[in-house]
């Protein structure tokens, strides 16, 4: 077996960097370390993350097409501020189209995927519950709040899994950061965590009784909801 050029060893491990500092500037971006509007010095976060500032560079210009920084003529990037109105109500407009979509396929591939997603919609009800427990008047601790959104999305995400549709997949990823964003808008408590569990539950079982129907109306009565919870949120603040 040839071994690879040398040009080509080090292409690959340029973009191996530039994906581990991407999904690292990610994570602090996700979980709030970094504050909306807050300025992004490539230099700076290169110094943080103890690398050169070719691969900050790069991560940027990935990050920027997630629509989690922005980029200002001759100032560099800012972390972008929360999604407002009408970014939200496009967001959901998005959703309301593949999401059911993914729904009706899992229907199909429903014995092979079902202990899936029944793991991973148990999943979500334990995290659901671990907000309950540790909600409190200052909010949700933010560990709790970090576990409670990848489960919600990990249950969603093995229902586009189940479609088998891969190009409603590489949607359902594309919007992944900005759906996370809206996550993290939109987790006002208890009372939004036990009504997402219930709705996630009505899109289990019409998909375990081979319903696909019942799955779209489901998903799409799920979106609808979160959507008017994230929008009165997004009017009260």
């Amino acid at each position: 077996m040839s071994s690879l050029p040398l040009g080509r060893v080090v292409e690959i491990e340029r973009r191996g960097l530039r994906d581990r500092v991407y999904d690292m500037i990610l994570e602090m971006l996700l979980t709030g370390e970094v504050e909306p509007g807050s300025r992004l010095s490539i230099d700076s976060m290169a110094r943080l993350l103890d690398v050169s500032p070719t691969p900050v560079r790069e991560a940027m210009v990935q990050l920027e097409r997630t629509g989690l920084v922005t980029r200002e003529a001759l100032r560099g990037y800012r972390v972008a501020p929360p999604l407002g109105a009408d970014e939200l109500a496009q967001l959901f407009d998005a959703r309301l189209v593949i999401e059911p979509a993914a729904a009706a396929g899992a229907v199909a591939a429903r014995e092979e995927h079902g202990e899936s997603l029944r793991a991973a919609h148990a999943a979500h009800v334990a995290a659901a519950q671990h907000v309950i427990d540790e909600h409190t008047d200052a909010g949700v601790p933010l560990e709790v709040t970090k576990s409670y959104f990848a489960a919600d999305g990990e249950f969603h995400r093995q229902l586009f899994l189940a479609a088998g549709n891969h190009y409603l997949l590489e949607m359902y990823d594309g919007l992944g950061a900005l759906v996370h964003r809206m996550r993290q808008a939109v987790l006002g408590g208890p009372d939004d965590v036990r009504e997402a569990v219930a709705e996630h539950e009505a899109v289990l079982h019409a998909v375990e009784r081979g319903d696909a129907e019942a799955a779209v109306v489901c998903m799409r009565s799920h979106i609808q909801n979160v959507r008017g919870r994230s929008l009165r949120d997004t009017e009260r603040a």
